[in-house]
């Protein structure tokens, strides 16, 4: 039978042992301790970082939101001759940009438009870098509708209306669908309408 010598002797090994252990656990602690100190310190800084930077890139965007138009028509434009030949099979013989058309004290801006007078049909193509903004698309159609007081030239002229962007939403593409109107996108360096099958059909 054992002692209670060894007993007391096994005892204070025991003891000694969780002392041991609750030193480690306690330094485990206080180094995850100061780890989530310097991580509650970086993800401050890593916050204000943010903030800063944010604030910079929405100033960009505004300040590239002012050029946009001028860009986009720029995007669009050298490459529209093409798109509607890929598109349409018609050759324009006509393509004129940033048109502004004066009446009186009334005026109508086109982006561009592209005339082929072999078809009589003219391209009224309307630029937008926010083309999602669904009262755009209904101030496009006023417009197309104002286009034979302003150019009566084109009375005879079938008007296919283009809504361009450089991308669109789903939802966007499905309003233009239903209100007849096209919807093009760059794809890569392609303009690209989208729901060509579903407007023509």
């Amino acid at each position: 039978m054992e002692s209670i010598t060894g007993r007391v002797d096994r005892l204070e090994d025991l003891m000694a042992g969780l002392i041991e252990q609750a030193r480690i656990t306690q330094q485990q602690i206080d180094r995850l301790s100061i780890e989530m100190r310097d991580f509650k310190d970086e993800m401050l800084d890593f916050k204000e970082w943010s903030k800063r930077n944010i604030e910079d890139l929405n100033l960009q965007w505004g300040n590239l939101a002012n050029k946009m138009g001028t860009l986009v028509e720029d995007i669009f434009s050298p490459s529209i001759d093409q798109a509607i030949q890929k598109h349409f099979r018609v050759q324009c013989d006509i393509i004129d940009t940033n048109k502004l058309i004066r009446k009186g004290k009334e005026s109508l801006e086109l982006d561009i438009l592209a005339l082929s007078r072999e078809t009589k049909q003219a391209f009224i193509v309307e630029v937008k870098s926010s083309p999602d903004r669904i009262e755009y698309i209904d101030k496009f159609i006023e417009k197309l509708k104002r286009v034979p007081q302003f150019l009566p030239e084109l009375e005879d002229y079938t008007l296919i209306g283009i809504y361009a962007g450089l991308n669109m939403n789903e939802e966007t593409v499905n309003i233009l669908t239903q209100k007849k109107l096209y919807a093009m996108i760059v794809k890569g360096d392609i303009l690209e309408i989208v729901n060509l099958d579903k407007v023509k059909g």
